[in-house]
């Protein structure tokens, strides 16, 4: 494909070791990066997909998934991107299998948390009849990505937020020791209380939270009080 190539070359182009280096240390070294920086690689990105728009629009899918089984994290990131914006509002109900191989594949917060909020949650939007056999599906899964993802999918309904879900959902891994899952139900809480702090506030005073999940539901609460 023209467009894979065409990028492949100019991020090689502008690899900078140093820049790399420091970007694998801040991700723990578990992944490799070509060391360019977000505006810069963004950059280079739209002016490639604007040359070769026909081709990412018919196989979008198709060189997603090419470039997220490289190993540069920045091919990732151009991959998720693509999704977002090809994908939305024009799902059909068995994306779920590559939204799921997604999360699962070079799992870490960085792609897992974009994919959830732009991608799993769009498709449950489009599809909300799916809500249920997604939850179950992800659920009956020992990957703390998948179930971050359900805990997350959410963040950018605002008004539209299925609450009884969002709670029920942070009841069920409230005693995760995982720090991933704890931060999740804060985080997810405390967008949820832009919208209804008060509703927020009364299921965290009601319901034994992790202490780090209680902080960041409460973080930006202003006068909200744990009681």
């Amino acid at each position: 494909m023209n467009f894979i190539s065409t990028l492949e070359n100019a991020f090689e182009q502008n690899r900078n070791v140093e820049n790399a280096f420091a970007m694998s240390q801040y991700m723990r070294n578990k992944f490799s990066f070509f060391g360019i920086r977000t505006t810069k690689r963004r950059e280079l990105f739209k002016e490639i997909w604007k040359q070769n728009q026909q081709e990412v629009h018919h196989h979008s899918v198709q060189i997603a998934q090419t470039l997220f089984n490289k190993p540069e994290r920045e091919f990732h990131y151009c991959a998720i991107e693509i999704l977002i914006k090809e994908k939305k509002k024009a799902y059909s109900d068995t994306d779920i299998d590559w939204i799921e191989k997604l999360i699962l594949q070079h799992s870490w917060w960085d792609s897992v948390d974009t994919i959830a909020k732009y991608i799993l949650g769009d498709y449950l939007q489009q599809f909300p009849n799916e809500t249920e056999n997604v939850i179950t599906r992800f659920s009956s899964q020992e990957s703390i990505w998948l179930h971050r993802s359900l805990i997350l999918f959410q963040l950018g309904y605002k008004q539209k937020t299925n609450a009884d879900l969002l709670f029920w959902l942070c009841l069920k891994y409230a005693n995760s020791s995982e720090f991933f899952i704890q931060k999740a139900i804060g985080w997810a809480l405390r967008e949820y209380a832009k919208t209804n702090p008060e509703a927020v506030l009364i299921f965290v005073n009601s319901n034994k939270l992790k202490p780090l999940s209680t902080k960041e539901a409460l973080k930006n609460s202003g006068s909200l009080k744990i009681m």
